[in-house]
């Protein structure tokens, strides 16, 4: 399988179990990793001192993760690429894959149990609604 595969990241350790685990895939179905992190809103709040200013927004801090993560899981045997995505993060990893063609999102399986399954999780609603293949990884148990 070449392709693209999505994976979303939070910061939390579980979406970089996740993280790993797409990348594990990628180097073995030949597919390019595409690395996204969700911002939800619009927030954007400008520091400075006398002419030198500095912007920090939402879309710049889920970048910011999202390149991070990406240039850890780089390999000469993986592509990488990486995106902020605006929405709630299951709807984000669902628009992010269908504009890019994505053959399968990778998610963690984090509340999937108890409560977190009767509200809802990430894991879940993309695997209602993605537009490609969805793999679960396990990610809420101790390697």
């Amino acid at each position: 399988m070449t392709g693209i595969i999505v994976v979303g990241v939070d910061g939390s350790e579980t979406a970089l179990k996740a993280a790993h685990t797409a990348k594990d895939l990628a180097a073995t179905l030949g597919a390019t990793l595409h690395v996204v992190s969700a911002f939800d809103s619009d927030r954007t709040e400008v520091f400075g001192s006398g002419s030198d200013k500095w912007i920090v927004s939402d879309a710049g801090e889920a970048e910011k993760v999202a390149k991070g993560v990406a240039d850890s899981l780089r390999t000469p045997a993986v592509n990488v690429t990486y995106a902020a995505a605006r929405g709630k993060p299951a709807e984000a990893l669902i628009k992010e894959a269908e504009r890019a063609g994505a053959r399968m999102i990778v998610v963690g399986n984090k509340r999937m149990r108890g409560i977190g399954r009767v509200l809802g999780s990430v894991a879940n609603s993309v695997a209602h609604n993605a537009p490609c293949d969805v793999y679960i990884a396990k990610t809420d148990s101790v390697d």
